[in-house]
């Protein structure tokens, strides 16, 4: 009929798509794509440039593990879209059966052996990075102990006074300071639950346990601003723990230092 908008389902083997479930289809993988490109409490699902020596082994590791993670994943995909496409029932004959390989051996072990040795390296690389970036460094005399609580951080420093650092979505949270050209060690705790402290440019995921301390360390040698957040899920005010670290050279750090001392002996 002139005039008629063709509105017949699109076949793919044996599955029916009706033009309505395709462009739904579409839609949402187009809204998949544009938020996943957004930041979520301020943070990119892409890394940021690392700022320090453990945030930088981190990012190494994640491309170490991505890549060929990639790779495997393309290889099996064309493996599988080739098998799909050679072996279509449209092109064969009605009593056709594709070659079997069940029972080969050599092949069975193959896949089987292979996965598991990309597993293990895994496992070893992420080990040794977690050996090397989550333990007490003890070439740092200088101690920030970070405390988590729903919902917020309190940073501790060793000159005697506490920095707090409220959650907050609607204005922009208290920074963490902290100098460049410093080795800084962090020892987490907990206060209540598990809480997880991240900022991707400085370092990996530490989480703060209550009763029981983890470790890690930061060195910046460049003064800026960097965001993060709670990386558990601790209660209905997880998304206000937003962080902040602030990086200061020396001598303007030396005076922060000062005034936060002052405050603390002002403070009833």
């Amino acid at each position: 009929m002139a005039g008629s908008t063709d509105r017949s389902p699109i076949y793919f083997g044996a599955v029916r798509l009706s033009p309505r479930s395709v462009v739904w289809t579409l839609g949402l993988l187009l809204a998949t794509v544009l938020v996943s490109s957004c930041g979520v409490g301020g943070l990119s699902p892409i890394f940021p440039n690392p700022v320090s020596p453990n945030g930088q082994n981190i990012y190494n590791t994640y491309i170490g593990i991505s890549i060929p993670a990639i790779i495997i994943f393309i290889g099996v995909e064309i493996a599988l879209l080739w098998v799909v496409v050679k072996y279509r029932r449209s092109t064969q004959p009605a009593t056709y059966v594709p070659p079997q390989i069940h029972g080969n051996t050599p092949l069975e072990v193959a896949w089987t052996i292979a996965p598991l040795v990309v597993v293990l390296a895994i496992a070893l690389y992420s080990f040794v990075e977690l050996q090397r970036d989550f333990q007490p460094v003890s070439a740092s005399n200088y101690t920030v102990v970070v405390s988590g609580h729903q919902f917020g951080w309190n940073y501790t420093y060793p000159e005697g006074f506490t920095v707090h650092q409220e959650g907050s979505l609607q204005t922009e949270v208290t920074p963490f300071v902290v100098p460049t050209h410093r080795l800084v060690r962090l020892e987490f705790q907990g206060t209540d639950v598990i809480h997880s402290w991240w900022v991707p440019a400085v370092s990996g995921k530490t989480d703060a346990v209550p009763g029981y301390d983890n470790f890690s360390w930061l060195k910046i040698d460049e003064v800026g601003k960097w965001r993060g957040e709670c990386a558990e899920l601790c209660g209905v005010g997880h998304s206000t723990m937003q962080i902040i670290v602030q990086s200061m050279d020396e001598p303007q750090y030396n005076a922060w230092v000062q005034q936060q001392m002052a405050a603390a002996k002002s403070s009833p």
